[in-house]
C-alpha cells in the first residue's frame, strides 16, 4: 500500500530526499508521517504532516527536514539538508488512511539512511 524510496549513503552535510507513494483505492489521507529507527534504538517520530497542512517536527531535525506531499500522487516526501552521522537510521512512511473498507494507519517498508562522518 505504500512504498517508499530514496535512502542511500551521503556524507555529513549532504542532502537526501525520501518519498513515499501510497496506492490503493484511497478516499483521504488524514496524515502523513516519517519515522526512523537508529541501530539498536526505538522507533521515533521525525516529522508529521496533517490534512490542514500542519507539520511537526522533532527537536533534532526541526530546521534540517521539511516534510512535503504532493496530493495529487498520494506521496509524501522528505527532504532532509545538513545531514548528520545521528541521522542514520532506517526511515519509514506512515500514512493514515480513509479506503474503501477501512480507517487506519499504513506502514511503508523503511528505506536506509546512512550518513557517514
Amino acid at each position: 500500500q505504500l512504498q517508499a524510496s530514496g535512502g542511500g549513503l551521503v556524507q555529513a552535510g549532504g542532502s537526501l530526499r525520501l518519498s513515499c507513494a501510497a496506492s490503493g483505492a484511497i478516499f483521504r489521507i488524514n496524515t502523513m508521517s516519517w519515522y526512523r529507527q537508529p541501530p539498536g534504538n526505538q522507533r521515533e517520530l521525525v516529522a508529521t504532516l496533517t490534512i490542514t497542512g500542519t507539520t511537526t517536527y522533532a527537536d533534532s531535525v526541526k530546521g534540517r527536514f521539511t516534510i512535503s506531499r504532493d496530493s495529487a500522487k498520494n506521496t509524501v516526501y522528505l527532504q532532509m539538508n545538513t545531514l548528520k552521522p545521528e541521522d542514520t537510521a532506517v526511515y519509514y512512511c506512515n500514512m493514515n488512511l480513509r479506503t474503501l473498507t477501512a480507517l487506519r494507519d499504513y506502514w511503508g517498508q523503511g528505506t536506509l539512511v546512512t550518513v557517514s562522518s
